[in-house]
């Protein structure tokens, strides 16, 4: 058995996983096929997971281990509202729907400027502010959350503790009973 990763490399994890698929998704661009269907629900999904995990621990630990941690933290919750609309936009949209792909890419930009804006930014400050032991508990919680986290968007769902913390869970297991019905986000 491996070590525990500590927050952000389970986060950092998740950022390259979601890279992948949009990297396979721009392959696509333009086709109006099911796979690019179910692609999107797949990066939807694990989006709105990872989203939820940073808003329940990443960014309450940035608020009391980073100087100006606040500010920050606003900032990344009001950059996962945005794209949370995007999301959910996209979800109503099919792949030969013309709206579909300028969608994808509006998606992909405001994700890949906010995984830029953590890595270079937020992840080093954190990491500089914050016990490693603190982060290894931490990097448990984030998985354990994700698990049992909202696989839809839900733009309206309280994005600060101890509301999403609350919430989360239920919608979750209804999203996950709704995705099996629907079979949503299986090839």
């Amino acid at each position: 058995m491996g070590t525990q990763q500590d927050m952000i490399e389970v986060l950092v994890i998740d950022h390259r996983e979601v890279e992948e698929m949009f990297t396979q998704l721009e392959r696509m661009t333009g086709d109006g096929g099911e796979q690019a269907k179910t692609l999107a629900e797949k990066v939807v999904i694990e989006l709105v997971r990872h989203s939820v995990a940073e808003e329940e621990y990443l960014y309450p630990t940035v608020r009391e281990h980073v100087h100006g941690g606040g500010k920050l933290a606003d900032q990344e919750i009001a950059e996962h509202a945005d794209a949370e609309e995007t999301m959910k936009r996209l979800e109503a949209l099919e792949p030969g729907q013309a709206d579909f792909w300028p969608t994808m890419q509006l998606l992909m930009s405001q994700i890949r400027a906010h995984i830029q804006e953590e890595e270079n930014d937020l992840f080093p400050r954190l990491r500089e502010a914050c016990p490693a032991d603190q982060l290894i508990e931490l990097g448990g919680k984030v998985e354990r959350a994700k698990k049992m986290a909202p696989t839809r968007p839900h733009p309206s769902a309280p994005d600060t503790p101890p509301a999403n913390k609350l919430l989360a869970p239920g919608a979750g297991l209804v999203d996950r009973i709704r995705d099996i019905l629907t079979g949503r986000g299986r090839s």
